[in-house]
């Protein structure tokens, strides 16, 4: 499937490194020296050698990764995270992030190069960047300092992220004995 290159997006393919750059920024990654990657008319097509499973493996992931190369420098990537709990709240000092999270200390978190850190409010929090693998690396890694419980649902938690909870003790649900 072609990509579509926009206006304002300058692609330079040189053996097997892409660079993409765009009003956001610049990316460049290495692919795969079996790919054949080729520009033509502002539309990026990806071919392959064979149809062996290997190359056809590699065809999908080359085209889906600069695919999101074009999109991020045009547009960017955003994931957002929910603090949920009582007393629990993030803020931002400089440029890196404070969380009060039913810890008994502070835990800071530095962002990823090419990663910018915003909080709203001291419960919403906002991962933004060019990259799509290191915003995504990036809310991982915060998810993972306090991930949601599974019986009070509190913690960290993906913005529309359903949190399934547990039951509490079966045996007070059923009633008391007499």
């Amino acid at each position: 499937m072609p990509i579509p290159v926009p206006p304002g997006v300058k692609v330079s393919i040189e053996k097997d490194v892409v660079t993409v750059t765009g009003p956001k920024g610049e990316l460049r990654r290495r692919f795969n020296p079996d790919m054949n990657i080729a520009l033509d008319n502002n539309i990026l097509t990806v071919s392959r050698p064979s149809d062996s499973k290997e190359h056809r493996s590699l065809h999908g992931l080359t085209r889906s990764l600069l695919a999101n190369m074009v999109e991020g420098v045009t547009g960017g990537f955003e994931k957002e995270l929910e603090i949920v709990g009582v007393g629990y709240r993030a803020e931002k000092t400089g440029d890196k992030l404070v969380f009060r999270i039913g810890y008994s200390h502070p835990v800071e978190v530095s962002p990823l190069p090419g990663v910018s850190l915003d909080v709203e409010g001291s419960n919403h929090i906002k991962v933004s960047g060019i990259d799509k693998e290191a915003v995504g690396q990036m809310a991982a890694e915060i998810r993972a300092i306090r991930p949601p419980d599974a019986y009070k649902g509190k913690g960290i938690r993906y913005a529309g992220e359903l949190v399934r909870l547990k039951a509490g003790k079966a045996g007070k649900a059923i009633g008391q004995k007499t």
